[in-house]
């Protein structure tokens, strides 16, 4: 089954984000942990590429191997970074024959150095592209089984002036041939909520997958909020700090924090959980086994 058919499905979707590795031993654990998140039987996993594209290659090494050991089914990204329109056609199609038919088209951050977004300069210029030329791709090779995801934000969603905007986007990414959204990002559920009943008020019909982040450390959480602009609850990172050098216990944090959301965004009916790992297995299955998801 393809990832549309799955979060169109009544059963709530369990699956991972990991990042590709950089070193011989991140890769030995990285696939320690795919063996060990295997056992939850997820229903699929996303293969990041670095900032600005620049774990490319080894991005498309762990899809390939996932695409042929049937470990876990892969969700492709792609983006529109420093690649011509030639190029970004030539891993669709690599993947596409390797069995791939699940992509998650983003418009991909700019390269460093790089303040304002400038695209190839016979690149693509948004997400919304992205989409429709995987779509033009499968269409040339009489593929049709296949589903493109998109990002969302919720916690941009809640600020006014960006509401309508998102939306818009959104929309233009759904009449390109998206299928579904993951979400960045977020702390509260009825973040979701108000993104998903304002997109289906939009004529919006995509599930809205929400990425659940189990905060391992205040640093962590600091970290993510300089990347994404989002905070973290102060309860949250207070209750990490005061965990101090103890990383059990600020796990432990973390994991029943992101619970307690899972659970109230599965009660508010979101299609699955998505859960962003930082290529570390503990505290993934103890979240899974927390929301009692599997």
């Amino acid at each position: 089954m393809t990832i549309r058919e799955l979060l169109n499905a009544p059963a709530a979707t369990l699956s991972y984000e990991l990042f590709p590795p950089r070193t011989p031993a991140a890769e030995l654990a990285l696939w320690d942990t795919i063996a060990k998140l295997a056992t939850t039987a997820p229903d699929f996993a996303s293969i990041t590429y670095g900032a600005s594209g620049s774990t490319r290659g080894t991005s498309r090494a762990v899809v390939k191997r996932l695409a042929e050991e049937h470990t876990i089914p892969p969700l492709a990204h792609l983006t529109c970074v420093d690649q011509s329109r030639a190029e970004v056609t030539a891993v669709i199609e690599e993947f596409m024959a390797e069995g791939v038919r699940d992509f998650l088209a983003l418009r991909g951050d700019p390269p460093a150095g790089q303040v304002d977004w400038t695209p190839h300069p016979d690149g693509l210029l948004y997400a919304s592209d992205l989409v429709r030329l995987i779509r033009d791709v499968a269409a040339a090779h009489g593929i049709d089984n296949l589903s493109v995801g998109v990002t969302a934000f919720p916690a941009q969603h809640a600020q006014e002036q960006w509401r309508q905007q998102g939306l818009d986007v959104l929309k233009a990414k759904q009449d390109a041939g998206a299928d579904f959204a993951v979400t960045q990002v977020f702390y509260d559920g009825a973040q979701w909520e108000a993104l998903a009943t304002d997109a289906r008020a939009e004529g919006i019909g995509l599930p809205i997958l929400p990425g659940i982040i189990a905060l391992p450390n205040a640093a962590r959480a600091a970290r993510l909020e300089q990347l994404t602009g989002v905070p973290a609850p102060a309860s949250t990172v207070d209750a990490l700090l005061a965990a101090g050098e103890d990383p059990d216990a600020a796990r432990a944090v973390g994991v029943a924090t992101a619970a307690a959301l899972a659970r109230d965004l599965l009660d508010r009916g979101a299609p699955g959980i998505h859960i962003y790992t930082f290529n570390k297995h503990q505290a993934a299955l103890e979240l899974v086994k927390a929301i009692g998801h599997r």
